[in-house]
């Protein structure tokens, strides 16, 4: 008898996603604190904790938790030199032209309206907190495509956070 794989639910993809992002040395708060970044001058009031729960709530979204495990895992897998030539060499060098790591990112942007591109476009260009760390070579861990979700990540809560104070 041929046995079909058992789609994972909602929840369990949620809490793979979640689970994935903290195996690569990064957390929601991190993103939160990109979020803040982006959003601090334009409301004064804003908070960290509002942040973490943008965050979170765009971490809830399917198509970021996709783009998400699609990303880490080609960084993985170009860690372990699975990937076939020339794409193995370009993402371990995060080729500036190769570019479907900011597509891949864009998925993301896209949930929460063209705002988030321009937001993106200026978090990847500075690459303040969490961002730099992720774009260092040094610790041997290949980030090409987290960085930039981790980026679309704290955009998108950015976004969301304009949008819902604007009403």
């Amino acid at each position: 008898m041929d046995h079909q794989p058992i789609p994972a639910s909602a929840k369990e993809v949620h809490q793979t996603t979640i689970e994935w992002i903290h195996r690569r040395g990064i957390n929601e708060s991190q993103i939160a604190e990109l979020t803040f970044y982006l959003q601090k001058d334009f409301f004064p009031d804003l908070t960290l904790e509002e942040c973490l729960t943008n965050v979170e709530k765009v971490l809830e979204k399917r198509e970021v938790q996709n783009a998400v495990l699609t990303g880490i895992q080609l960084d993985i897998l170009a860690e372990a030199g699975s990937l076939l030539e020339p794409l193995q060499d370009m993402i371990v060098r995060d080729e500036g032209l190769y570019g479907i790591d900011e597509v891949l990112s864009i998925a993301i942007l896209n949930v929460y309206g063209s705002i988030g591109l321009t937001n993106y476009g200026y978090i990847d260009r500075v690459k303040p907190g969490i961002l730099a760390k992720l774009n260092c070579k040094t610790d041997g861990e290949i980030h090409t495509f987290l960085d930039d979700l981790a980026g679309a990540i704290a955009a998108a809560a950015a976004s969301r956070i304009a949008h819902n104070r604007k009403q």
